[in-house]
């Protein structure tokens, strides 16, 4: 890879502008972090283009020249894949920010990528319509960002992850070509499906410029409940029950007690009673369109849930209680990294496996002398696992955490999971990709690689090395 000459900054004034060009320690410093670990490595330049043909222009010097591209959203991302490793050219999106269309007869929105994505919810529900996909940072990440990760969020349990929703994208490749990988419709058979493999693509294979997703009625009513438990096993017993009774709810988090105590600090909320006994809650939540019939179900719920020595129940009364309690869920992560907990992985079991993966999670860190917290997304088996190791504080490229991570993601293979559910790969996480895939699967994605980006020049060393 080549370095950025003063004679390439110049041609990339040309192109966005002096003024969206930056080389100064300040935003050095900003666009060479994300929210990984304690990570940095600075760029050399940082651009802001506002169209799909400034970027393509960009694309296009840069493949020329083998300078390494990093393209960025909001930079909330916690498995490295903003980092520009390799130094060279962030490409930030932050100026294609607008929402382009809200299409209210076919049920659905074209976006650009720089769009908060609780900006988007919100615009689609003053007119009544629903996008689902919701991840702790919505309050500050990109859709762009989120169509890189494949985000879920709480929601996901039962209404589905970013993929659900994507129906096209407008793309630039590495070389600088702009496409468009699918059709604005609900269903499309024709020809390989471009528009999935970018989703979750981490920025590897392209950059996406234009999104258009579908969307849904917005429920007029949901209903939250918070269900205490003496214990954690029990806790995540009681998650796969609840769908064994044929309830699907349209959340259900967990957390332990310490990932509680640490977020209500943080927030000086007395919203969750805390007592000595308690080891987790549960965080369950139903919506719908007929209160009957959701009041319904979380007397169901509430049925299963004792036989899981769930303790008194409590049902938030009304929106200020239910943002309460969704808050502490949200800043759980923000408290944990305060408190020291700086490393964090991404694991994903079948729902029903919730309960050994935790217990094995648990040994780990008894067997190797550090503290551990999990919450998470327990209706779909997603557990965000946060370690506090008293001297290593930071996972990449250290051998002694690489060794005890190895063996938490055999232990998740083997309970039929994979090593992130939402938060991708990136840079931290590709020493452990071999333990998911065999030298076949692995060929086919270099392959991929590739065919898109031959001089492998974007967001290169991200998932794998080629």
């Amino acid at each position: 890879m080549n370095t950025i000459t003063t004679s390439i900054v110049s041609q990339f004034e040309k192109i966005v502008g002096a003024q969206y060009v930056f080389t100064d320690t300040e935003n050095l410093e900003k666009y060479g972090r994300d929210e990984t670990e304690k990570l940095f490595y600075a760029p050399q330049v940082i651009v802001k283009p506002r169209t799909a043909q400034e970027i393509s222009q960009l694309l296009i010097i840069c493949n020329e020249h083998l300078i390494p591209v990093t393209p960025r959203g909001a930079g909330t991302g916690l498995s490295g894949g903003a980092l520009p490793h390799l130094g060279g050219l962030v490409i930030s999106m932050e100026r294609l920010n607008q929402i382009l269309h809200i299409d209210e007869r076919n049920l659905q929105v074209t976006t650009e990528p720089g769009v908060i994505t609780e900006v988007l919810q919100e615009a689609v529900k003053e007119k009544g319509l629903f996008y689902p996909p919701d991840p702790a940072s919505k309050g500050s990440c990109f859709i762009g960002g989120n169509i890189s990760e494949n985000s879920g969020g709480p929601k996901a349990v039962k209404y589905g992850v970013v993929k659900d929703y994507v129906l096209n994208l407008e793309v630039v490749l590495p070389t600088g070509e702009i496409i468009w990988t699918g059709s604005n419709v609900l269903k499309n058979a024709t020809g390989y499906n471009l528009t999935q493999l970018l989703v979750g693509s981490e920025g590897t294979l392209g950059i996406v410029t234009k999104i258009v997703l579908r969307l849904i009625p917005h429920p007029k009513f949901d209903v939250l409940m918070l269900a205490p438990f003496n214990s954690l096993e029990k806790a995540s017993e009681a998650v796969s029950a609840i769908f064994r009774a044929g309830i699907t709810p349209s959340a259900m988090e967990l957390m332990e007690i310490d990932a509680i105590r640490l977020a209500t600090k943080m927030l000086d909320s007395t919203a969750i009673p805390l007592t000595d006994d308690l080891a987790a809650h549960l965080i369950i939540e139903v919506d719908g369109n007929n209160m009957e019939v959701l009041m319904s179900e979380m007397e169901a719920i509430a049925e299963v849930l004792m036989q899981y020595e769930a303790g008194e129940l409590l049902f938030a009364d009304d929106a200020q209680q239910k943002n309460e309690l969704w808050k502490i869920r949200r800043r759980a992560n923000e408290a944990a990294v305060t408190a020291g907990y700086t490393i964090e992985e991404d694991t994903v079991v079948p729902r029903a496996a919730l309960p050994e993966l935790i217990k094995g999670v648990k040994a780990l860190g008894v067997a190797h002398g550090f503290k551990v917290v999990c919450y998470g997304h327990a209706g779909d088996g997603n557990l965000h696992i946060r370690i506090n190791h008293p001297t290593i504080k930071t996972s990449y490229g250290n051998e002694e955490i690489n060794s005890i991570l190895k063996n938490l993601f055999v232990l998740v293979k083997e309970l039929g999971g994979t090593i992130s559910g939402e938060h991708g790969i990136g840079l931290i996480q590709k020493t452990y990709i071999p333990v998911m895939f065999d030298d076949i699967s692995l060929q086919l994605m270099r392959g991929i690689k590739k065919t898109f980006d031959p001089n492998n020049i974007l967001n290169a060393g991200k998932i794998f090395d080629l």
